[in-house]
């Protein structure tokens, strides 16, 4: 199995102003593009080849294949951080999503907070993350190319915090971009439905 670059959900100037299309067209287009193209050589005739991107990561990083790790895990994270925005998104969670965030995080302000936090806080590059982790929610930060799979938990929203993500649009302001994606980009939809198939959701619903 060869491995493509997704389309993009959205028009390239679907987010703007809060994401520019400049911005989306070198980072999907070219950082994106890139992990593709570098993990298909990578697995070309390998026992990887014909797996999924998780099963891939997982693999590699047990073996502490660095290069096949790197470029799958940033292949998955990219592809998911795309279908967490949407045009004219944003905001407060509502519905069962809202509702889980409440009871976890005490308000949806006290949320953001800890979010937006955790996110400047990453030295370097990463990623901000909001998992399901057994019967609860957590927010969690990983460096570089680092997903929450490795530790058992399920992705249910991220943010990308490498600069290349943000950097065109927001310079150093880190913390602005983390602000405005939240309050403008957010596709609650997308993760309220990650988060109806986990154990949290079932619990947190309850």
């Amino acid at each position: 199995m060869t491995f493509e670059l997704p389309d993009l959900p959205y028009a390239k100037d679907a987010l703007e102003p809060a994401m520019s299309a400049k911005t989306l067209e070198f980072h999907h287009g070219k950082h994106h593009a890139g992990y593709v193209k570098k993990l298909n050589a990578a697995i070309e005739g390998t026992d990887y080849a014909g797996k999924d991107l998780v099963d891939i990561l997982l693999a590699a990083d047990k073996k502490g294949d660095t290069g096949v790790f790197n470029n799958a895990a940033q292949s998955w994270n990219h592809e998911f951080f795309w279908n967490c925005m949407a045009p004219e998104a944003g905001g407060a969670p509502t519905g069962k999503i809202g509702a889980a965030i409440e009871k976890v995080f005490g308000s949806a302000d006290k949320f953001r907070e800890e979010f937006v936090k955790a996110g400047a806080g990453r030295f370097g590059s990463g990623w901000v993350w909001l998992v399901a982790d057994g019967d609860t929610l957590k927010i969690v930060s990983t460096p570089n190319a680092e997903t929450p799979h490795l530790k058992g938990q399920t992705p249910l929203l991220v943010c990308d915090v490498w600069e290349h993500a943000y950097y065109l649009d927001y310079q150093n302001q880190r913390d602005s971009f983390l602000e405005t994606f939240l309050e403008k980009l957010v596709n609650w939809r997308f993760v309220e439905a990650q988060l109806e198939a986990t154990e949290a959701g079932k619990k947190l619903a309850a």
